[in-house]
């Protein structure tokens, strides 16, 4: 016995080993309790048993297993009750997935009846599922960031044949991979292709388990007749990979075109024309060039030059992607060679991913806890399955709800008539905040008809008919009934009844509550007696242990005052989602919206503050909430904006700033902001200044230094004074502490202010900052736009660049200001903004250096009285032009 325990103990460590990190594999139909390694990719499979209790275990025919090595496709999991039937998986809130379901008829009921239907992620609509033959193997494969801390993944009756599922697969990504502006992304037409491959690879040759497609195996990724295919050994240590890391055997394949001086042309033809796409292209070169052997080209994103002269690096990962996503009736990207390359263009992978909306809001958690909790405490029997509200053609039956925009839903009608309850009226109702009915007649419900129905501010109807209830009806119900408010409905409940007809019952039997009566009274007199003199013993002790207790509460106090303080002034600063809509006045008035969410103005004690409540609709909104928290209770300075507290309350998730009266640059130098007037150069000079000294804090305050990574006019701030402050910390970065000088990191930031060398190579740096700094510098010199579309030099360091060579000072210039600044001082700032924009992060300045400079030139504008003064010759190389952003 003892030995068969340890053969048992011993087979699951063995099988443990084999899990993989940040791996959720699910075999959707398998035995309760089962666990095993799939022999073909050593990946460890799960039984579906604990995240669903709905549905038929199925295994597919006997010749489908004999063709079909793999033992997660054998069995499945059918439906064939129930509308809706969902799997409840836990994960990480915040985290970016790569989520594949995997379904096989294999002709499981021998009916060869092939079904469709839809699959949901939690209350979105996620794709329909339509099964072509009974051998094919369907994939519907997103990349998608959790807003909560499980997901839902439901398959719907759309009355085309019973729904089944046969895998659920889950992979942890690297958050900085895959990001987009808004939504999930879908893998387009199993366009994931392993250019030159004539195999399918997945894990363990890719660390993300994503399945790579050959030219061969599926026509979809025979994108050019005239590819010529190349192949090199590349060993998995000497592949220099980034975060999307396809490793070594997928980047050792590539194509080339037939003809060497033909492009390489990747087209498709989208079903829409509205259809979104982002395309990640991974290149290494994986042959050894010789001295006089050249490898560039440029890329053509239908017919316009989209990014030039890029060479792929030997055994370096290069993964060129769009930033913004792409659209069109065709979308064609051509890779053609430069004049003075030797070798034509290659590309070793790409991916093609189309944009799904999987944002809308799920029903709020408060009241989603409060449902399920009803349904377990009554094992209520009905299709309970999903989301309660969402979407609204899969309501839960006997709920309503309201839907208000991009809120999230919420209950305000529960029917649970003749549902065969019994036992007491359950709490959990009362987190129902919204409710409007609530019918529970006709069931077996006892005990007392409970108080706290009466404080459900909502409430219309009320009906507890037909029940066992007992005692007596709350008064602030019975008021609530006759004032006309609340339609109440208890009749048939034989116990139950108002208070005045209570008393009334309890007349006819008195004799033991008297007797009972004066017991007690006894016992009290005799209880007070004993305590007086115990009482007057211990007086005479406390007087000696009341000098002692107070010494030692001293010594403890002193000893732990540090650490409380601490913990206070942490707990000072967060607040509950009630206490945010007291202080919003129940999100009363707009101030401003962004990615992250919607800003309100609120006061706490009569100080203004404003309030940025994350939206459900924001795509990395968790993580930027949590990096802005983390950052700003540990950072503080007087051109930063300062945290005030925030509210992480379940999926209501809020920060709290100090308010800043002025709004934000860019709506100053746009006109936008009609309360405040015009800035002057003095004042822009300041705001720069400003917002330079908390940059450089940032810089060389912090240990280990912080990369803001957003840095853009919108981005900084004006309180009453005109002071200008950074905001808006959420893409924020940390230099590791490791002797470091740069992240390495997916590119993030905004269109025009993103750093080119950090586009390009994924290294972020201080100086990434710099440049970003450098171009709204620009902004506030000329208010001019950052980008201008259709032009051939659209970039505003272009259009300075290209004005510096006249050497008039006055073109460059805001022409609202009228000459109304001093004409040295405008070259000095034009000569900093200019060398912070330099493509080349060597020849940036720091920015102590940057401080220096406009402290000198704010000096020299109120030193200087208006006066003439010969334009001065600035070194800019005129040649540079901004990569593609």
């Amino acid at each position: 016995m003892w030995m068969s325990f340890y053969f048992a103990v011993l087979a699951v460590l063995l099988i443990q080993t084999h899990a993989q990190p940040g791996f959720i594999s699910i075999d959707c139909g398998a035995q309760a309790g089962v666990n095993y390694t799939d022999s073909t990719y050593g990946i460890n499979y799960v039984s579906d048993a604990d995240f669903i209790n709905t549905g038929v275990s199925q295994t597919i025919a006997s010749e489908e297993i004999s063709r079909e090595s793999r033992r997660q496709l054998w069995r499945l999991r059918s439906f064939p009750e129930g509308k809706r039937n969902c799997y409840k998986i836990n994960v990480t809130r915040g985290s970016k997935y790569f989520i594949r379901t995997t379904f096989l008829y294999g002709n499981y009921d021998g009916r060869n009846m092939l079904p469709e239907f839809d699959l949901l992620l939690g209350p979105n609509r996620w794709d329909t599922v339509t099964i072509y033959n009974a051998t094919s193997i369907r994939h519907k494969e997103i990349v998608h960031v959790t807003s909560m801390d499980y997901v839902q993944i439901c398959l719907v009756d759309t009355g085309n044949g019973t729904p089944f599922i046969t895998a659920i697969e889950f992979r942890t990504l690297n958050n900085d991979a895959y990001v987009t502006q808004f939504g999930s992304l879908e893998l387009y037409n199993y366009l994931r292709c392993d250019l030159g491959s004539n195999t399918i690879n997945r894990y363990p040759v890719d660390v993300y388990d994503r399945y790579w497609y050959s030219r061969s195996s599926w026509n979809d990724c025979n994108f050019g007749e005239n590819w010529k295919p190349l192949n090199a050994s590349i060993p998995d240590d000497s592949l220099n990979e980034n975060d999307y890391k396809p490793g070594a055997t997928i980047m050792s394949t590539a194509v080339e075109p037939q003809n060497d001086s033909a492009p390489l042309v990747i087209s498709w033809k989208p079903q829409l024309e509205t259809d979104e796409f982002y395309v990640y292209m991974h290149f290494t070169e994986i042959q050894v060039l010789t001295t006089n052997q050249t490898r560039h080209f440029n890329f053509m994103l239908n017919d316009e030059s989209w990014y030039e002269n890029f060479s792929p690096r030997y055994h370096g990962m290069n993964t060129i992607y769009s930033t913004l996503a792409i659209s069109g009736k065709e979308i064609k990207f051509s890779l053609e060679r430069t004049e003075n390359s030797t070798l034509p263009p290659i590309i070793s992978a790409i991916e093609i991913y189309r944009v799904i909306d999987l944002q809308k809001p799920e029903t709020l958690q408060g009241d989603v806890e409060a449902i399920t909790r009803i349904k377990s405490v009554y094992g209520v029997k009905r299709d309970w399955e999903g989301d309660p509200c969402a979407p609204a053609a899969y309501l839960w039956d006997g709920l309503n709800c309201t839907y208000l925009g991009n809120e999230f839903p919420r209950i305000t009608a529960v029917n649970l008539s003749s549902s065969g309850l019994s036992g007491k009226i359950d709490p959990s109702i009362s987190n129902l905040t919204m409710l409007e009915k609530l019918d529970l007649s006709n069931n077996s419900l006892n005990g007392e008809v409970p108080d706290f129905l009466s404080q459900l501010q909502h409430l219309k109807i009320l009906n507890l008919e037909k029940n066992d209830l007992s005692g007596s009806i709350p008064s602030a119900l019975v008021e609530k009934s006759r004032q006309g408010s609340l339609s109440l409905s208890v009749g048939q409940n034989p116990y139950l009844c108002e208070s005045g007809q209570c008393n009334e019952k309890e007349k006819k039997n008195t004799v033991i509550p008297i007797v009972a009566s004066i017991c007690g009274v006894l016992i009290l007199l005799i209880a007070v007696a004993i305590l007086w003199i115990l009482k007057s013993q211990k007086s005479k002790v406390e007087k000696f242990t009341d000098s002692v207790a107070v010494n030692h509460q001293s010594e403890i106090s002193q000893q732990f005052t540090e650490k409380d303080n601490s913990f206070q002034q942490r707990k000072s600063q967060m607040y509950s989602y009630y206490d945010v809509l007291q202080i919003t006045n129940n999100f009363k008035r707009i101030i401003g919206k962004g990615g992250f969410g919607t800003v309100y103005l609120g006061f706490i004690d009569d100080t203004p503050v404003a309030v940025k409540m994350l939206s459900p609709s924001a795509v990395h909104g968790y993580q930027q909430f949590q990096a802005e928290v983390k950052l700003l209770l540990r950072v503080h300075h007087k051109n930063l904006t300062s945290l005030i507290g925030y509210c992480n309350e379940g999926t209501n998730k809020g920060l709290i700033y100090e308010y800043m009266a002025k709004g934000n640059l860019r709506e100053h130098l746009s006109g936008k902001h009609r309360e405040s007037p015009f800035l002057s150069w003095k004042d822009r000079l300041g705001v720069a200044l400003d917002a330079a000294l908390g940059l450089e804090y940032l810089q060389n305050g912090c240990k280990p230094p912080i990369i803001h990574r957003d840095v853009k006019s919108a981005n900084i701030l004006l309180d009453e004074h005109f002071q200008a402050k950074l905001s808006d910390f959420g893409l924020s970065k940390v230099v590791p502490d490791d002797g470091g000088s740069y992240v390495s990191t997916v590119v993030a930031g905004s269109f025009g202010y993103l750093d080119p060398h950090y586009h390009y190579s994924n290294r972020l740096t201080q100086k990434s900052d710099v440049y970003s700094f450098g171009v709204v510098l620009l902004e506030i010199i000329t208010n001019q736009p950052v980008m201008v579309g259709n032009e051939e030099k659209g970039h505003i360091s272009d259009r300075v660049s290209s004005m510096i060579s006249r050497g008039d000072i006055r073109a460059i210039v805001d022409s609202s200001l009228e000459g109304n600044f001093d004409i040295n001082s405008a070259w000095k700032a034009v000569e900093i903004a200019m060398a912070c924009v330099s493509p080349n992060p060597n020849e940036r300045p720091m920015m102590s250096v940057v401080v220096i400079e406009l402290q000198e030139a704010l000096a020299t504008e109120l030193a200087d009285p208006r006066c003439s003064v010969a334009p001065v010759s600035v070194k800019v190389d005129t040649e540079y032009k901004p990569l593609a952003r």
